[in-house]
């Protein structure tokens, strides 16, 4: 099989935006859309963005032995989870492919796949511009849940801590402090079929 690029980062590192760049700019790339049962955002489209589906549905996906991974995680709207499912969209036959998820999600991917076929793409940020980020991004919703945005970024801290990235192999971050730089640096990832090394 080909390549799967690996696109993770803290919340409001620009990684949905930079993800939507990349397909735009390599189009031949595939894709795996992740699932959720969040609710959708405004802007979102199903499929697109996510596959919004519902609890009832993973747990059929998870008898049928088709979720590669999924985390759960208590918001103060209710348990949300995020899955990762071979639900046939992944070519085997020598295509590339483009996902974006968390750490924890990668390492399931990584382990679930041929060795050394995911990549790992780890957007980098500094904590007071994402944290600024995601207020105005919040800001623009029509019901802003900031309780939710604040308990996104605490779990980021923990969740991406140098000793996970170091443990899961992540050696490499793109700073994205340019975002047109950042994009051309990842797409140039992409097209040489390796990780920078930094």
């Amino acid at each position: 099989m080909g390549k799967i690029y690996y696109l993770m980062g803290k919340s409001a590192c620009g990684k949905d935006t930079l993800y939507k760049r990349i397909r735009m700019d390599l189009p031949e790339l595939a894709v795996s859309v992740p699932y959720t049962t969040r609710p959708m955002r405004e802007g979102e489209t199903d499929g697109v963005e996510y596959h919004f589906t519902t609890e009832a549905d993973l747990d059929r996906m998870r008898k049928e032995g088709r979720v590669i991974e999924a985390r759960t995680y208590q918001t103060v709207a209710g348990p949300w989870t995020y899955a990762t499912v071979d639900d046939g969209s992944f070519d085997r036959k020598g295509k590339d492919f483009l996902m974006i998820g968390t750490l924890e999600s990668y390492c399931a991917v990584r382990d679930y796949f041929p060795e050394g076929a995911v990549i790992p793409l780890y957007i980098e940020v500094e904590d007071g511009i994402r944290l600024e980020r995601a207020i105005r991004r919040e800001r623009e919703q029509e019901k802003p849940g900031y309780a939710e945005l604040c308990r996104r970024f605490l779990a980021d801290e923990q969740d991406f801590s140098e000793e996970n990235l170091r443990n899961a192999g992540v050696t490499t971050s793109y700073p994205n402090l340019d975002f047109d730089a950042c994009a051309e640096r990842l797409e140039s990832v992409i097209r040489n079929g390796r990780a920078d090394s930094e």
